[in-house]
């Protein structure tokens, strides 16, 4: 489960305190989330959560009062500091109720309060629920994802329902799979939290499934979704399956849930079909480290390696593009065709540039308005935004005509002019500063509502007036050092020091306040009356302030340009990030085509080649697999950089499709509907699988759905076990790549005979890792060539990495030994095995077979022949023995 275990029981409600028995009515609502329970400036935990939070945090536990005779566990933390602990607590896998009083606390002159504040959950916050800045990565989607399957027991066959939000920008998508696809979605969209049956949930993601979770009947689902997005029936949004209207309620419910029965803005329900996507199987991704690494950073991936972009929204969706490469060729063809026109335009890639680093994450804010946590800021970059626009269009105007491409010009038209009534008013209605917070005043700018401009006067104009009382009274009363301030209890008072206060007690126009050793406070009717004016001119200023700028919030978030607006701002930043990358000429725009062709000319890989120094030049290498030589058969040594070879040629199939530059001087690809890269092992202990049983369940997977239009890039298949049977197993998969799976296929082996099937399949060849070997030392060349190698060289590597001298020196003296036995007397591998020269009577029997004519045989005959033949077999046989 997502949640980790709450430490310790709770007790029960009987005989609580009224702020206690609020707790637990509270806690009883959302009972497997931490509470956090608001009171005065702290959010207060209790019992249980308070032990597990004061552990989780790192905080003090404390006690507050007794239930039940029992000291209350309690910790906090103050509420300006709660984001910061909420993202630890999330990272950790908590779940957090929030818990808001609903009420102001009394002010002075008002009746006693009567039990405890109203105080209600407004918020669950969970892993796929955040839309704070600070909660959230920048340059990541956060989603939350649902799964819906058959209400029989699930099987392997059934075709499953998936929809998935991205609340902080309100993207929503859904498709329908089998169960068997599940785990290579997963892998695919990386969700930080999982609504499911557990049971359909592959194991390396269980951990992300929230508790306590089942799809609504399909009647339900499909009234629920219709009324979310005001339709009078679902299909009225999209052809949608039973699965996926189910899955796509239940997140759109839970998603209602965590913001209190609230409803953010979120987009009308987008039907993906992944057949025009690269298959990419989650160990293939592992291999290949695309957007994330397996130590969960971005680190030394192929996204960091290529990422160029100015904004986070680009970084999202070049994230995206990575992480699912198309097959559609108009698609690829019309991004190459962006970026490269962007980069082709003299000055305009720099021009663009600064105006796309200052243009803010206008998703995230909708996301944050919509959710009713919107802040000052979030309109502001809404306005900032489409100023930016403005900019934009003002950069593409002159230089677009008819032979702009498409995406160029799609990206033009959706940026004119398509808010400018919003604009305008927001840039009317916003200060030129703004404050954090709305409370904080000054949203609205002045003259903009005349009503406020008045509120506003009558406040500051008090201030003055209050300035003017004090210096009155000062010369009134005799007392230089009086002062007039304002108390949260009593209001506007005159302070002065005790000394003068024993003087100023027998005045008839002061009214005895409050008194300390030090200081002594007194009210006036006049001060009262200027109290009670300025607090109503405030009051209303404040009021008028908020409904002035949720009226703003509610334009601006139901304006339908704004979220194609946000998307077309991504969609410039990876176009411009992607010319960037291709400048300079080492970078190129590869040649997609719909047949089987693959060439790649000078080819590197792009993270590796990122981690070096400059002072290290990386080694590229061509890689040709034609449809008549489509399998190459890659042997050498470790170190040599097979395994760089094979990730960078994968990479490059990972980019070309994705419509971005490929760090080669030329390449031409034929579209390869799915990808297979197995280099590198590792075991599964947490599963209980050895190395080589991962190695054999990733090499089933490949010889299960590779086919023609298929790249297949393996390493070492069959080095788990011993060598015969190794060698048969990679012998076996070899030929079922070559002639019956047809794919394009790298297969590097340290078994060195296989080299001898190129005899055997006409459209394999064999290349090798160039080693040179000079005064005794051994140099690994990394490159790529034709033939095959003579040995391993796998001492020597021993060697560079450590291996004490002593037994370096006995395995080069044991090798050198068993090779002189082999060679002399040692039993020779099935496939090169010399043939022994065929005995002179089987050029007889061959002979009798070739003079028989089936065809023109009796029934008597062809039994008269078959004794015959049986005859001169065992006359055979004698005589060999």
């Amino acid at each position: 489960m997502t949640t980790p275990a709450i430490t310790g029981a709770t007790p029960s409600a009987e005989g609580a305190t009224p702020a206690m028995a609020q707790w637990f009515s509270l806690k009883a609502q959302e009972p497997d989330a931490l509470l956090f329970f608001r009171m005065g400036d702290f959010y207060e935990l209790f019992f249980a959560d308070a032990e597990t939070a004061s552990m989780a945090l790192d905080i003090s536990l404390t006690t507050r009062g007794k239930h039940n005779e029992e000291p209350i566990p309690m910790c906090g933390v103050p509420v300006a500091a709660a984001p910061a602990y909420l993202a630890r607590l999330i990272r950790r896998g908590f779940r957090v109720a929030v818990a808001e009083q609903t009420e102001a606390a009394r002010k002075a002159g008002d009746p006693p309060q009567k039990g405890p504040l109203s105080r209600a959950i407004v918020r669950l916050v969970t892993a796929g629920t955040l839309t704070e800045d600070e909660l959230l990565e920048a340059g990541r989607p956060n989603l939350l994802f649902a799964l819906s399957a058959p209400a029989r027991k699930p099987r392997a066959s059934d075709a499953c329902g998936a929809a998935w939000i991205d609340i902080s920008t309100g993207s929503f998508e859904t498709t329908t799979l089998p169960r068997t696809q599940i785990e290579e979605l997963l892998a695919r969209l990386d969700p930080s939290e999982i609504l499911a049956d557990p049971a359909l949930v592959p194991e390396p993601f269980a951990l992300r499934v929230a508790p306590n979770l089942v799809p609504p009947g399909i009647d339900s689902a499909r009234t629920r979704m219709a009324q979310i997005f005001e339709v009078p029936q679902i299909n009225v949004l999209g052809d949608f399956t039973d699965e996926e209207i189910r899955a796509g309620a239940l997140v759109l419910d839970y998603v209602r849930r965590s913001q209190a029965g609230a409803m953010p803005r979120i987009a009308r329900p987008l039907r993906r079909d992944d057949s025009e996507t690269l298959g990419l199987d989650p160990a293939t991704r592992a291999s290949l480290d695309l957007v994330q690494a397996r130590d969960g950073t971005t680190t030394h991936t192929l996204f960091s390696a290529v990422d160029r972009c100015v904004s986070a929204a680009g970084q999202r969706l070049l994230a995206q593009w990575i992480a699912a490469p198309s097959t559609d060729l108009t698609l690829i063809q019309s991004r190459q065709e962006g970026w490269r026109w962007i980069g082709a335009q003299p000055g305009l890639m720099e021009a663009i540039t600064p105006i796309l680093r200052r243009s803010p994450d206008l998703a995230r804010a909708l996301g944050r308005l919509s959710a009713g946590r919107g802040l000052p800021r979030d309109l502001a970059a809404t306005r900032d935004l489409l100023q930016a626009a403005d900019a934009l269009v003002a950069l593409l105007e002159p230089v677009c005509d008819d032979a702009t491409p498409s995406l160029i010009r799609a990206l033009f038209a959706g940026l004119y002019g398509r808010a400018d009534a919003l604009l305008e008013t927001l840039e009317k209605s916003l200060s030129d500063s703004l404050p954090a917070r709305i409370e904080d005043g000054g949203v609205i700018a002045t003259g903009y509502d005349a009503d406020l401009d008045r509120y506003r006067g009558l406040r500051d104009d008090s201030k003055r007036t209050l300035a003017a009382l004090q210096q009155s009274y000062a010369e009134k009363f005799g007392v230089a050092t009086l002062k007039i301030k304002h108390h949260a209890q009593l209001g506007y008072i005159i302070e002065t020091s005790a000394l003068h206060g024993a003087r100023l007690r027998d005045c008839p126009e002061l009214s005895f306040r409050q008194g300390t050793a030090n200081l002594v406070r007194f009210t006036t009717e006049e001060l009262l009356d200027l109290d009670r004016a300025i607090l109503e001119a405030a009051d209303r200023a404040g009021a008028l302030e908020r409904r002035l700028f949720a009226a703003l919030v509610a334009e601006t978030v139901s304006h339908p340009a704004l979220p194609e607006l946000a998307e077309l701002f991504a969609l410039a930043d990876v176009l411009t990030g992607s010319a960037r990358l291709a400048q300079g000429g080492t970078w190129c725009s590869p040649e997609m085509t719909q047949d089987q062709s693959f060439a790649l000319k000078a080819c590197r890989h792009p993270v590796v080649e990122a981690a070096l120094d400059r002072a290290t030049r990386f080694i590229p290498n061509d890689c040709h697999l034609p449809p008549d030589q489509r399998v190459m058969l890659l042997t050498g040594p470790n170190m040599a950089g097979k395994s760089t070879f094979l990730r960078q040629t994968a990479l490059a199939v990972i980019l070309a499709q994705a419509g971005l530059p490929v760090p080669a001087e030329k390449a031409r690809i034929g579209i390869v509907d799915r990808l297979f890269s197995r280099v590198g092992a590792a075991d599964d202990l947490a599963r209980g699988r050895s190395t080589f049983m991962v190695e054999m369940t990733e090499t089933a997977a490949i010889l299960r759905q590779a086919g023609p239009r298929s790249l297949v890039v393996v390493d070492e298949i069959g080095r788990g076990t011993s060598t015969l049977d190794g060698l048969a197993i990679a012998w076996a998969t070899l030929e079922a790549l070559h002639s019956q799976l047809g794919s394009r296929t790298i297969f590097a082996t340290h078994f060195h005979e296989l080299c001898g099937l190129s005899d055997s399949m006409p459209r394999l060849t064999p290349f090798t890792m160039a080693v040179r070997e000079w005064q005794g030392e051994v140099i690994f060349q990394h490159e790529v060539r034709k033939g095959s190698a003579r040995k391993s060289w796998g001492v020597h590597v021993a060697q560079l990495a450590g291996v004490p001298l002593p037994v370096v020196q006995r395995a080069t003296r044991l090798l050198a030994a068993l090779e002189r036995d082999q060679g002399r007397s040692g039993p020779q591998l099935p496939l090169f095995e010399a043939a022994p020269p065929p005995p002179v009577a089987k050029d007889h029997l061959r002979e009798a077979l070739e003079t028989i004519d089936p065809d023109t045989l009796s029934p008597r005959d062809a039994l008269e022949a078959l004794y015959a033949l049986r005859k001169l077999a065992l006359e055979t046989k004698n005589d060999l023995t």
